[in-house]
């Protein structure tokens, strides 16, 4: 399974509804809370193509982008595909 990244805030709806999608498909998660880790924030930006909102999710090297973009993926079944190896 591809190493899944959300670059996320604590006070954050849609960061929140992305960790429970994840987690109700049994997906681990690398979490990078940006109010706690303010100087990963370039990162995040350089990744994303300089998108600013959380969450920001990626998995393996593929920029899913926000809660919204996920939600998509997995309503089309998408979201298996891009986690397999």
């Amino acid at each position: 399974m591809k190493k899944v990244v959300i670059y996320s805030k604590e006070v954050c709806p849609y960061c929140v509804r992305a960790k429970t999608l994840l987690k109700q498909k049994n997906v681990s998660y690398e979490e990078i809370k940006l109010d706690q880790n303010p100087d990963r924030v370039d990162e995040m930006l350089e990744k994303s193509g300089g998108r600013h909102t959380v969450p920001q999710i990626f998995i393996g090297d593929y920029h899913v982008g926000g809660f919204d973009d996920l939600w998509e993926l997995e309503k089309q079944g998408k979201v298996d595909e891009l986690l397999k190896d």
